[in-house]
């Protein structure tokens, strides 16, 4: 039931971008309300408190609204493009396996380990490599991998290896991926063209993971580890693997762009129409086309079976958002973002505040942006665009790495049967650096080649 609602709910969805007629508008509501009352029943723990207070203040400030009841479901279309996101991701994570490069990347990974430093290293950047594509899959793939070396080591110290090394890897990742969400999102808010900030966010990503790196030699200098040598690896074709699927994205980057200018529906939604038709006409490039649609349909179900969490927070969080943005409760936060179009400094400081507070209390950071693009609806046009989508994304997706709440820390939690505030401490002077970082290259960005 779960996944025939939520597919129907994605195609209206994506429908309605083509055709714009009230027919379908209150279609889509219609079905989004039916994905909520489903997903209430199956969401379980923070989703499902978060989702349920964001949808009992929406409702309630409808209400003060006075608008006409039956445009009621027409408030939860916001945060569907966010959703179909999730809902066509398994099809490109199927790709990776089916392909085998997610394998091949990690016996890379094993080959010739000798110490912890080299390991720490490399098991980053295989992590930056496979987040891409994986998402948070690759926490669990990685922490098996390198479990077979690494058993022999105390628990502290192999937590926060753990800990350090892959949530900031893939937090860095993350930054340039476009297929990540807050990247998408932020540039449909700024209208910034993606392949502008891509050598931004890209060289910015490559500086914080060599100073990871360059801390890292300090931190596990001289700890040995059992040296491991995969059985029957092939050490060339695995990079071969890896040059792949590195072109892989380029080619994915450069015809989402494409589409995205042609069609001038935003990059989120372009990312969302390609993900299917790629991944199909790669598996046949590599030749594992049957294999690909038997793995990737499976995967899939399997995925979506388990998006009521997401469906559920997001949607009520959608009519929390609009509803919020229609009231007169956040007026007092206007002069803020007044002074902030004159005093850019002041703006940027505040947006990294912004995250980082509210990932701490419990927002979830796409709530928290979806939010914040709201607050700042009515001043984009006086805010330097680059600069601002720099500072969105480093600040958004800062909190991959500490925030209790975020999915990447609780998967870790779990894997490692360790608390979440632990695991998120040990990365927060790395992030808090990381958004210091963003905002110092926006203000340089904005002072050399804005004007």
């Amino acid at each position: 039931m779960r996944i025939f609602v939520y597919t129907v709910l994605i195609a209206i969805y994506i429908l309605s971008r083509f055709f714009h007629a009230p027919v379908i508008s209150y279609s889509t509501g219609a079905v989004a309300l039916v994905a909520l009352a489903i997903s209430a029943v199956y969401a379980r723990g923070l989703y499902l408190i978060s989702g349920a207070i964001f949808l009992l203040i929406g409702f309630v400030l409808f209400i003060q609204s006075k608008q006409p009841w039956h445009t009621f479901i027409l408030h939860f279309e916001q945060v569907l493009g966010l959703l179909s996101l999730f809902f066509v991701l398994p099809f490109m994570n199927s790709i990776i396996r089916v392909g085998r490069y997610d394998k091949h990347l990690s016996l890379l990974l094993q080959d010739q380990a000798a110490d912890l430093n080299h390991l720490y290293r490399r098991s980053s950047g295989v992590c930056h490599i496979l987040g891409l594509f994986l998402n948070i899959a690759t926490a669990p793939l990685l922490i098996k991998s390198l479990n077979v070396i690494l058993h022999d080591l105390p628990k502290k110290v192999l937590t926060k290896f753990y800990s350090q090394n892959l949530l900031r890897a893939y937090a860095l990742c993350l930054t340039w991926s476009p297929m990540e969400v807050m990247v998408s999102s932020t540039i449909d808010i700024t209208k910034v063209q993606y392949f502008i900030i891509f050598p931004i966010l890209l060289s910015m990503a490559i500086i914080m993971l060599g100073f990871d790196w360059l801390m890292s030699s300090y931190k596990y200098k001289g700890i040995q580890i059992a040296f491991h040598t995969p059985h029957f690896f092939n050490k060339k074709k695995g990079y071969k693997k890896a040059f792949e699927l590195i072109g892989m994205l380029l080619l994915f980057i450069f015809m989402v762009s494409t589409v995205q200018h042609f069609l001038q529906k935003g990059f989120l939604f372009s990312v969302v129409l390609l993900i299917i038709p790629f991944s199909a006409i790669w598996s046949l490039f590599i030749k594992k086309g049957k294999r690909y649609f038997t793995v990737a349909i499976q995967h899939w179900k399997e995925r979506t079976r388990g998006l009521a969490n997401y469906f559920f927070m997001f949607l009520g969080a959608g009519l929390f958002v609009e509803m919020l943005a229609d009231s007169q409760l956040l007026s007092f936060l206007k002069p803020v973002f007044e002074l902030g179009t004159e005093k850019t400094l002041i703006l940027y400081s505040t947006i990294g505040l912004y995250f980082f507070i509210t990932s701490l209390i419990g927002f979830h950071p796409l709530v928290g942006f979806a939010l914040l693009a709201e607050l700042l609806q009515p001043f984009l046009v006086d805010i330097p665009p680059i600069p601002l989508s720099i500072v969105l994304i480093c600040s958004s997706l800062s909190t991959v790495m500490f925030s209790p709440f975020n999915i990447s820390v609780s998967i870790l939690s779990d894997e490692l049967s360790a608390q979440s505030y632990r695991i998120g401490s040990w990365n927060m002077i790395f992030a808090l650096g990381y958004i210091g970082f963003g905002i110092v290259v926006a203000c340089l960005v904005e002072m050399f080649f804005m004007y």
